[in-house]
Formats: structure tokens, C-alpha cells, sequence
């Protein structure tokens, strides 16, 4: 059923709008891979201080693993790896 301003479908018993598929899905692995290289490059360049604030640190922390998991499985645990390193490195800078 459409809404009173005729915006399209409405999601059955909710009145929300029926989300449209997003053309991106499922993701690229070369633009993970290229988005996952360039965090690593920047964590990797870090020598006395984190080069982000705390807020984007934590990100990068939880979304980085995430977004491996749509790479090949050797190549994921292996950024997964890289990263890990680099932030326990990181958080050693922070601490001292």
C-alpha cells in the first residue's frame, strides 16, 4: 500500500519505506582491499603518536577485521595480522 503521499511502497504493518536494494552489495574486494591497504599504510607510518584521534583509533579497531572478512581468506588473515601488529604497536606510543 502506498503512503498518503504516494512515496512509494510501504513496508507491510510498519509504515516504513520499502528500502531499495544498494547497487554497491555485495562489496568490492578490490576497493576493500585498497581501502584496508591505505589504514595499514598510515598506521605503518606512525612513529611517535597515533595518527588518528581516539574515536576514529576504536574504528578502525572494529571495522577493520570486518571488512577483511570480505577478502580471500589468506589475504584477510593476513591484513588482519599486519593490523594487529600495528595496533598494539600504536597503543604502546599512546601509553608511553
Amino acid at each position: 500500500m502506498d503512503d498518503l503521499f504516494n512515496n512509494g511502497p510501504m513496508q507491510l504493518g510498519l509504515d516504513l519505506p520499502v528500502q531499495q536494494a544498494d547497487e554497491n552489495w555485495p562489496p568490492n574486494p578490490q576497493e576493500i582491499r585498497e581501502e584496508l591497504q591505505a589504514i595499514l599504510a598510515i598506521a605503518k607510518r606512525a612513529q611517535d603518536c597515533c595518527p588518528w584521534d581516539a574515536k576514529t583509533f576504536k574504528f578502525h579497531k572494529t571495522v577493520f577485521p570486518q571488512m577483511a572478512t570480505w577478502l580471500p581468506d589468506d589475504e584477510r588473515d593476513q591484513l588482519r595480522f599486519e593490523f594487529a601488529q600495528e595496533v598494539e604497536r600504536i597503543e604502546l606510543l599512546m601509553a608511553a
